[in-house]
């Protein structure tokens, strides 16, 4: 017990200090638990040699990250995901499974006779890093893009994959259609049982302690113990068991609460996990590198192919099809998971195992560095693409010459350069005023559902990349009278607004060009790059939070809220 103690105040200090050092460098911290790990464990400095204190860490650790992962399963969002992302989900999992049995089968790994390598590995690779992608794209505001919510719409969807695969993963030394119903059966049994509980008896309890945060954490604790030691008498795992009790709580009342107490802790045994992983893996020897060069050379080619292709035929554009599969370029934590799963049950052989973990540590390295460059490296491959006979949406090239039943043709009196909520909302307003103006509008954006939603209402719009100069050459913006840009800087890719307008004004020196600024101190720089007037989003949101103010004192808040409920009812916005 006293080991053990001491082992765990090992594993937190290196971590720590290992992690100062990638926070500073910005290197992934997952990649400083894991060398911590290793440098502590058996094979490093050898300060943590017990098999049984690497066992305990390693499944308490894996206990709290899957019970964290499952509640940060929305089932809701599941059902609501349009087709888009099931069938790009659907055609990644299924398409990269399918291509890294042939790949592994094919550089030699087993599939059978109680080794089934190459099975654990082409699951693995079709799992991406969901620590990874929504830090890298929180850190570039882009989880409410169109690439961003196919990306964690995908990403889901590879959970709940993950959940099936370890249902019948126990069985698989005995893979039998009634061996594979018993365990699905199994696991159907037990994530009713838990939906049931966690819809009518967990929140009344719940309800009652809503005020002890110590019993809520508690309460949070119990049930995931519970639900993971009821999934072991059940012949599946605790690990399956503690997945199960975060998908149940995922939609109840107290999800969020729950979630922000046990964050602290899943953060604590979350390190555990990675740093005793890190304690497993030995000094790799040439075959290892190799074969992790090979793993991760075929996460990132099959992940292009597999995620690109079916958003490609869905209409999505080169733009939203590649930047999905540039995100999802990357090996799972869960990855490791189901790796760990397959040793433990001796499924798989050590050196895969530790080829699969220096693989992920590749990366996770490469992947974040390629997530932070995305927009660059979209825009380099849209030509190559192009030249081999891909069509955009903007069928190859976006000349004026192009017919405006395709969405194309020289740009008209106003243009609306780039497209989020405020053009949505000034695009209602127009329609709602003076609705004649709709015929004098072009709107310029390479949001795909945009595209498509604007030419279906007949509105006059062209496909492109507001800060590539060719679009806004071949769009004709040089004959406009006025062009507006509101999408802010924040939200710009590979662009401001000051160097748009400064553009704008070389290719047309007469027109009315209206900026939107983020700072105070942006206005007069947009100013002096050329503009006619700039928008500073910040005051009408003042003036309108003032209005409220007057009216609350005055008692009229129900009549101002009715009157917003009527206005919002009368609009009909393509970004709701």
């Amino acid at each position: 017990m006293h080991e053990l103690i001491r082992d765990i105040t090992l594993c937190i200090l290196f971590a720590w200090g290992l992690g100062l050092l990638a926070h500073f460098s910005r290197q992934p911290l997952i990649l400083a638990y894991l060398i911590a790990g290793f440098c502590i464990g058996p094979f490093g400095a050898g300060w943590v040699k017990s098999q049984e204190s690497i066992s305990v860490i390693s499944e308490l650790g894996l206990i709290f990250m899957l019970f964290m992962i499952g509640l940060e399963i929305d089932l809701k969002k599941i059902v609501r995901a349009g087709k888009v992302i099931l069938f790009a989900a659907g055609g990644q999992l299924l398409g990269g499974c399918l291509l890294g049995v042939l790949f592994f089968v094919g550089i030699g790994l087993s599939l059978g006779g109680g080794h089934f390598d190459a099975i654990y590995l082409c699951v693995a690779c079709a799992l991406s890093s969901t620590v990874i992608i929504v830090k890298v794209l929180y850190e570039k505001r882009e989880l409410d893009t169109l690439p961003g919510r196919i990306t964690l719409g995908v990403l889901v969807l590879q959970d709940i994959f993950a959940i099936l695969f370890l249902a019948v993963q126990p069985s698989l030394a005995n893979l039998e259609v009634t061996v594979i119903l018993l365990s699905i059966g199994r696991v159907a049994v037990l994530v009713a049982a838990a939906l049931l509980v966690s819809r009518y008896v967990l929140p009344r309890l719940f309800h009652q302690i809503a005020r002890r945060p110590e019993l809520i954490l508690l309460g949070a604790l119990a049930w995931c113990f519970l639900v993971a030691e009821t999934a072991e008498r059940l012949s599946l795992s605790r690990e399956m068991g503690a997945l199960i009790a975060g998908v149940s709580l995922s939609t109840f009342p107290y999800a969020l609460d729950v979630t922000a107490k046990v964050t602290t802790l899943r953060d604590f045994f979350i390190t555990l996990f990675f740093v005793a992983l890190g304690m497993t893996i030995p000094v790799p020897g040439l075959s290892v590198i190799g074969l992790a060069l090979l793993i991760a050379a075929f996460t990132v080619v099959s992940r292009l192919v597999t995620t690109f292709t079916p958003l490609y035929l869905m209409k999505q554009g080169l733009r939203a099809s590649l930047l999905p599969a540039l995100n999802l370029a990357q090996i799972s934590e869960f990855s490791l998971v189901v790796i760990q799963t397959g040793v433990t049950d001796h499924h798989i052989a050590a050196e895969t195992a530790n080829a699969t973990s220096f693989a992920f540590v590749v990366l996770a390295v490469l992947s974040t560095f390629a997530m932070s460059r995305s927009d660059e490296i979209t825009r380099w491959a849209i030509g190559p693409l192009k030249r081999i006979g891909l069509r955009d949406l903007d069928h190859g090239n976006g000349h004026a010459e192009e017919s405006h039943e395709s969405g194309h043709g020289e740009a008209r009196r106003i243009v609306i350069l780039g497209f989020f909520r405020a053009a949505s909302a000034l695009l209602a307003e127009i329609e709602r005023q003076a609705p004649v103006l709709l015929e004098q509008i072009t709107v310029v954006d390479f949001n795909p559902n945009v595209y498509q939603t604007l030419l279906s209402r007949g509105l006059h719009v062209i496909y492109g990349d507001i800060s590539s100069a060719d679009t806004l050459l071949h769009a004709g913006v040089g004959k406009s009278e006025m062009i507006i840009l509101s999408v802010p800087d924040a939200l710009l890719k590979g662009a401001s607004n000051e160097k748009l307008v400064r553009h704008v004004r070389t290719l047309n020196p007469t027109a009315m060009i209206v900026a939107t600024a983020d700072l105070l101190s942006d206005v007069g720089e947009l100013y002096a790059a050329g503009a006619s007037y700039v928008t500073v989003t910040r005051l009408s949101d003042a003036h309108e939070l003032f209005t409220v103010i007057e009216a609350a004192q005055a008692g009229l808040l129900a009549d101002k809220r009715a009157e917003l409920d009527q206005r919002l009812g009368e609009r009909r916005e393509v970004l709701p």
